[in-house]
């Protein structure tokens, strides 16, 4: 018995000193935060400020992508997303409520305003949460229907402002502009929208902006408090980005290529427009495409297929072969060979209808794509100085386009069958945009240019931060080479010996190349079938003035096969719309082509002369001098001297001293652009047309950095004012 109380006063000691050891500490460790005011080394003054001030991020605004007219192809919209607060709690200091108290009246009118049903709206009120949101239904509304619903004063019921990406055009370029959404930034933990695909992700650097910050202090429930100040870090806006893409050829491009895939289904379509002498890409699309407000078909296909994919090119190929061999001097076109196949190392050649066509020259093989025709070019070349020639003209290196993941192709070229297949383009792959480059050297006197897509970005502040122009990379053949392959291609397209002419369009002369190209299945070698190919063609226009390359791929498109359709019928309905209407808007008429290349003239070098003698100078060569500045001394012009423009164009001319507005009424927005361009200006376009009103009157002078905003009508909306009876105005030149 003693011994158990024993035992029992020892646990008691023990449990005493254990309470007093604990009591010590935590007496200790209060007057210790009582006398330094810290925990953890860290002040709790500050561990309460943190508890009630609140920071926000404050997005920039997402640069817009436009096209080189300034018309835009991505914008940030502000839009707005719907929510419900459902605590009480949030309302007892409140002289009102400001949660939801009638759900069912509530959900009633909501169902006015969003695509939600009534009851799919009060099951949402009635949950046991603190605030809930409407899905997709609640979100990206306008502001026309949040003032509509703020109008019923229903408690509870708030608005988060969105910026949201929209891409005005829809299916428009898609692969080449991409899209932006909301993604998680990893450095704090922010929704921010990002570039995901194309050049919103590859510019994502330029477009994004640096985003500001509020500091404000907040109650427990995280409402401003009344009074309060606010620490605002604005942000700064993103980089406009201007593409060389112009809307009007990407939309007869697009328009082109969708009653196509409509009419004949192929599995895949591309089609490229460059402008012939700088490179520069006008328009760019492909099928399967998809809308990158919705993003709906983009699971068919995420590549940029004229960039990305590398496909054996077909008989295009045989324009760089032919090419070759004028430039070496081997091209006899009146020289004959027995066509029909051709016996090489490795295996037979023949042509493509199996048989040939007999005794035939060398010209009448490059009309009808005869495969065997270009062995035997190839053998008069040499197999070692065509390798050369495929270097030279820049196949299995990427052309280094502003465009992410291009492809480099590849140069099979390793088999005496795989060079001599290389020659009418099979074997080796190639990309589109490869192809178009090197006939950019075909067009432009032998000069090879770098296809390019982005003109200029330009910051906030209006300053040009990157500049891209024409630029030369490599001549693979002299300029008499180019043009007597140009000769030959247009008989391609005119003679009745020709696989090309159904892309014969009246009034220019086109010259070019049909490609039937076989499909490579890995595992199974080449594909049989009579629509089972790839069929292309490669042009330009006009031919003894090359303006415009147009490139049209279509990929197994749906033949009629008991009429026996050629694959060339397809490519031909693309290639001609989109070749005559482009040549149409650029104003090279079909009746007058010869005498258009007259009526051009180049702009003087006026650079350093006085301003009179600079306008003098630029009407006696029949162009139109705009002056802006009020100094007496050139400083530039715009366009740049040399450069041709048809008669009575605008040159911009700027002088020393303060910019000054100039009269735009009547100005069209190529003319505009100009301007925009010579003298850094910042200008908002509105409309289509010419100019009707400017937010900056004319002889005011212009802050560079302010943005001049435009109207722009169509000539036929124009009407003069006081004329009764709506006489139209003819609106410009």
């Amino acid at each position: 018995m003693k011994r158990k109380r024993a035992n029992m006063n020892v646990g008691a000691a023990i449990l005493f000193v254990l309470f007093c050891l604990l009591f010590f500490i935590l007496t200790y460790r209060f007057f210790v935060i009582q006398l330094t005011g810290q925990v953890d080394g860290r002040v709790l003054a500050e561990k309460a400020e943190e508890k009630y001030v609140k920071n926000r991020i404050i997005d920039a605004s997402r640069g817009p992508i436009l096209d080189r007219s300034g018309n835009p192809l991505a914008i940030d919209t502000t839009t707005y997303k719907l929510a419900a607060i459902l605590d009480p709690s949030v309302s007892k200091n409140s002289s009102r409520p400001l949660h939801v108290v009638d759900p069912k009246k509530t959900a009633a009118e909501l169902a006015k305003y969003i695509p939600m049903s009534e009851e799919d709206i009060y099951r949402r009120l009635t949950k046991d949460a603190f605030q809930v949101e409407f899905g997709t239904a609640g979100k990206n509304l306008t502001y026309e229907t949040k003032k509509k619903i703020e109008s019923l004063h229903l408690p509870g019921i708030i608005f988060l402002r969105e910026k949201n990406r929209t891409y005005p055009n829809g299916v428009f370029a898609s692969h080449v502009i991409g899209y932006a959404a909301y993604a998680k930034n990893e450095e704090d933990g922010t929704e921010r929208l990002t570039g995901q695909m194309g050049l919103e992700k590859s510019l994502d650097k330029y477009l994004s902006g640096t985003p500001g910050k509020i500091q404000y202090k907040s109650d427990v429930w995280g409402f401003v408090l009344p009074g309060s100040e606010k620490n605002v870090i604005p942000p700064s806006q993103g980089a406009r980005v201007y593409l060389t893409l112009d809307k009007k050829i990407q939309s007869f491009l697009e328009d082109a290529l969708t009653q196509v895939d409509e009419e004949y289904k192929p599995t895949k379509m591309i089609g490229i427009v460059a402008d012939a002498k700088t490179g520069a890409i006008l328009a760019m699309s492909q099928r399967p495409s998809f809308d990158p407000n919705t993003r709906e078909g983009i699971e068919e296909n995420w590549h940029n297929i004229a960039v990305e994919e590398q496909y054996e090119p077909g008989s295009t190929m045989k324009v760089f072969t032919l090419a070759a061999a004028v430039e070496e001097g081997v091209f006899n076109p009146n020289e004959t060979f027995r066509s029909g196949q051709y016996r090489a190392q490795g295996g037979v050649i023949r042509d493509h209808n199996g048989t040939g066509w007999g005794e035939i020259t060398f010209l009448e093989a490059v009309q009808r794509s005869s495969n065997v025709g270009f062995a035997y070019l190839l053998e008069k070349i040499g197999t070692e100085t065509f390798r050369k020639y495929l270097d030279k003209f820049r196949f299995g290196v990427p052309t280094g386009i502003e465009l992410p993941n291009e492809a480099s192709g590849t140069i099979q070229y390793k088999w005496p069958l795989d060079k001599v297949s290389t020659a009418f383009g099979q074997a080796t792959s190639v990309t589109a945009i490869q192809l178009v480059q090197a006939m950019t050297a075909i067009t432009n006197d032998g000069k090879m240019m770098k296809p390019y897509i982005i003109d200029r970005i330009v910051d906030a502040s209006g300053k040009t931060i990157r500049k891209n122009g024409p630029q030369q990379v490599g001549q693979p053949v002299s300029a008499a080479t180019a043009k007597k392959v140009l000769d030959i291609l247009e008989t391609v397209v005119t003679s009745e010996k020709g696989t090309g002419q159904r892309f014969n369009i009246e009034g220019y002369q086109v010259a070019g190349k049909t490609g039937t190209a076989q499909i490579y299945k890995s595992g199974e070698g080449y594909m049989s079938g009579w629509d089972n190919y790839r069929f292309s063609f490669l042009g330009t226009a006009p031919k003894d003035d090359p303006r415009l390359i147009v490139y049209v791929m279509i990929q197994q498109p749906d033949l009629n096969e008991q009429e026996f359709e050629q694959g060339s019928v397809p490519v031909s309905k693309v290639f001609n719309q989109v070749m005559k209407n482009s040549l149409q808007y650029l104003n090279i008429k079909p009746e007058n082509q010869a005498q258009e290349k007259e009526r051009t003239t180049a702009v003087p070098d006026v650079t350093g002369e006085t301003v009179s003698r600079a306008e003098t100078l630029i009407r006696e060569s029949l162009l139109e001098p705009v002056v802006i500045g009020d100094g007496k001394t050139v400083k530039a012009v715009y366009p740049e001297a040399g450069e041709r423009l048809l008669e009575k164009e605008k040159v911009i001319v700027v002088a020393d001293g303060k910019l000054v507005m100039p009269d735009l009424t009547n100005w069209s927005k190529r003319d505009c652009v100009k301007l925009m361009q010579a003298a850094g200006l910042k200008f908002s376009m509105e409309g289509e047309g010419y100019v009707v009103r400017q937010s900056v009157k004319p002889g005011t002078p212009v802050d560079p950095s302010a943005e001049i905003k435009l109207e722009f009508q169509d000539p036929e909306n124009v009407f003069v004012p006081g004329d009764e009876g709506g006489n139209e105005d003819p609106g410009g030149p």
